[in-house]
């Protein structure tokens, strides 16, 4: 166990991050396959190239997609996809015309939000959330209950952030349980929807108290000991143990995780506010300050938070 453990850890590190395979999009948008048809890249010359740039041996699939149009000009974008069982690294290259030069890297548009590809993949709907909707400022989360330093940051959120923000920051919180090396974490996500299901006000009393249970959980136990809380407390534990043995739930966890694959995340917790990804192990204060910087700017730019975009309805009452 501790050998295969050992080896995932070593596919972890040569591959990257996690994630998970998409069709090809260009400024969040299906490219249209027929200008990218006609593009030409020597598909077996990058592979190599990209095989010895990254260390990716013959234990490691290597799929290069087609490519498709790039943000730079004489430039053509092109996918190259490393795997090996569960674990997946995507990366992203711009391939000169005559094939010979590669740039990596992200391009950034000046009259853009420097951080719109991750809000456009950063859906803030049907999950646990706390703070004031419509808050200039979104904090999203991905956490895994099983993990000691999600449970250090779940402290540090709920100490700090509402009380200083109560109407200027939106936290959103995301199950992104790594199954390969906590066993429990994904069923007490599917328990937590569960009970969130039931009442959205007691999901933050379970993630408090199953957090400051790590300790004590394992495998075996996990189901027991959550029926055992659920005691007298505003939930319908027979509902309950029916939905955590059910697929419904799971399937919502198994959304979740997918989008953070899409994201690249390879460790929890990851924190995103209004699309920056944070610095692994934020304190309060490097944290706060990144918030009052981003409050501050969006009093004019107004191109993130919890109402920055863009959707243009019917003026219809069953909208």
């Amino acid at each position: 166990m501790q050998a295969g453990k050992k080896w995932l850890a070593v596919l972890t590190a040569i591959l990257g991050f996690s994630i998970a395979v998409q069709s090809p999009v260009y400024g969040g948008k299906k490219v249209n396959t027929k200008t990218s048809a006609a593009a030409k890249v020597d598909k077996a010359a990058l592979e190599a190239y990209v095989r010895h740039l990254f260390v990716w041996g013959p234990q490691i699939t290597v799929t290069v997609a087609d490519p498709v149009p790039s943000e730079l000009p004489g430039f053509q974008k092109v996918t190259v996809i490393g795997s090996a069982g569960t674990v997946k690294s995507l990366q992203v290259f711009h391939v000169s015309a005559d094939g010979r030069k590669i740039v990596q890297g992200q391009i950034y548009d000046i009259k853009e939000n420097p951080f719109r590809e991750e809000l456009s993949k950063l859906k803030t709907g049907n999950g646990p959330a706390l703070g004031t909707p419509g808050a200039p400022v979104v904090l999203v989360l991905y956490t895994d209950f099983e993990c000691p330093f999600c449970r250090e940051e779940a402290k540090m959120l709920r100490q700090n952030l509402i009380s200083t923000y109560p109407k200027e920051v939106r936290l959103y919180f995301k199950d992104f349980p790594l199954v390969p090396i906590h066993p429990w974490a994904k069923p007490a996500a599917i328990a937590g929807r569960c009970i969130y299901k039931q009442n959205e006000a007691m999901f933050w009393q379970y993630h408090d108290w199953i957090f400051s249970q790590q300790d004590a959980i394992k495998p075996e136990n996990l189901k027991q000991k959550i029926m055992d809380w659920a005691q007298n407390k505003e939930i319908d534990t027979l509902q309950l143990g029916q939905c955590i043995d059910g697929k419904a739930i799971a399937a919502e966890v198994d959304a979740t995780i997918a989008e953070g694959n899409t994201l690249q995340l390879n460790a929890t917790p990851t924190l995103y506010i209004n699309g920056r990804k944070a610095k692994p192990g934020l304190n309060w204060t490097q944290l706060k300050a990144i918030i009052d910087f981003e409050l501050n700017y969006q009093k004019t730019a107004h191109n993130a938070g919890d109402n920055s975009c863009c959707e243009v309805t019917l003026p219809s009452p069953v909208q």
